[in-house]
């Protein structure tokens, strides 16, 4: 009932579904409820509140429970939420193992352990799934499906239909494969972002300028595939125009970053000067996040009804 597991409740519930919140403390379930009751009335107030159900209705269908086997009676849907360490995710879904049925899909909500090291030698493995979001999932709506090599096709669906339901976007991957799609994708630009500073090319608060005010522009709307296509006439003649100063610059990408040492002091200065490291400070500035993502994906909507 952390993070990630009070927002999947919340987007779960706008989709008008039951959830029970598992925890095995009984004031963080408490807290839990505390802050998705606040969340909800707020956004309720604000007019960006999920689905067509009140915050009232909603709130209604979320109940709380410290007993695992409880919790997961009469469920169909399992979605895990514990911390990033594979033996106690493992602990967990050998629990869950000896206690479901054979309909119910077990789900991970894990950003880089493979299923395979999650999953493998569980009785229920077909039904074992990575069902990754996005931080926080409740505003970013992505979802990366990711199977087992032995998971059945039908879970794959269910799951994805599933996530369509509740309003997420989700992504069928084919196999499992290090850090998945977009952590790939984010660590490849992190990484040339980092060297870039650490060699003085830019400064920290212009890098990012560069994505948000530049790349991220048309990437909230299109990926990079279709900008390619868009750019030119088409993704062929693309390659053709620009294929050799591509190869060029990306020759020329130095090595893997430490992530160490003077470019980490030289980043977190530049980013606290921004955002001072103190809790209320932090809190206001992922509020403030969170109100641009619910802004745009508002807007989004609109244009694809347009």
């Amino acid at each position: 009932s952390g993070l990630i597991g009070r927002s999947w409740a919340m987007v779960f519930a706008a989709g008008g579904f039951k959830v029970k919140l598992y925890d095995i403390a009984q004031q963080q379930l408490t807290s839990a409820l505390e802050n998705i009751c606040k969340q909800m009335k707020e956004m309720e107030k604000s007019g960006i509140l999920k689905g067509s159900l009140s915050a009232e209705q909603q709130l209604a269908l979320i109940s709380v429970c410290t007993d695992l086997k409880a919790a997961v009676e009469g469920a169909t849907f399992i979605q895990e939420c514990t911390p990033e360490n594979l033996e106690l995710k493992k602990k967990i879904f050998s629990q869950l193992d000896l206690i479901v049925g054979d309909n119910v899909i077990l789900s991970s909500s894990t950003s880089c352990l493979l299923p395979s090291k999650l999953f493998t030698g569980l009785k229920h493995v077909k039904q074992c799934i990575v069902s990754h979001p996005v931080n926080p999932p409740y505003f970013v709506p992505l979802v990366e499906i990711v199977p087992h090599p032995e998971t059945d096709p039908s879970t794959t669906e269910r799951t994805y239909d599933l996530m369509k339901k509740i309003g997420q976007s989700p992504v069928k991957l084919s196999r499992e494969i290090e850090g998945f799609v977009l952590n790939r994708l984010q660590y490849a630009v992190i990484s040339e972002a980092w060297r870039l500073v650490g060699e003085g090319i830019i400064s920290p608060t212009d890098l990012d300028l560069v994505m948000s005010d530049g790349l991220g522009m048309r990437y909230a709307f299109i990926g990079p595939l279709e900008t390619m296509h868009l750019n030119a006439e088409g993704i062929s003649n693309y390659c053709e125009r620009y294929a050799e100063g591509m190869r060029l610059v990306l020759n020329t990408f130095g090595p893997v970053p430490e992530f160490s040492g003077e470019i980490v002091q030289k980043v977190n200065q530049a980013m606290s000067e921004k955002i001072p490291v103190v809790p209320k400070v932090l809190d206001a500035r992922r509020k403030w996040r969170d109100e641009c993502l619910t802004g745009l994906a508002k807007l989004k909507t609109q244009m694809k009804s347009d």
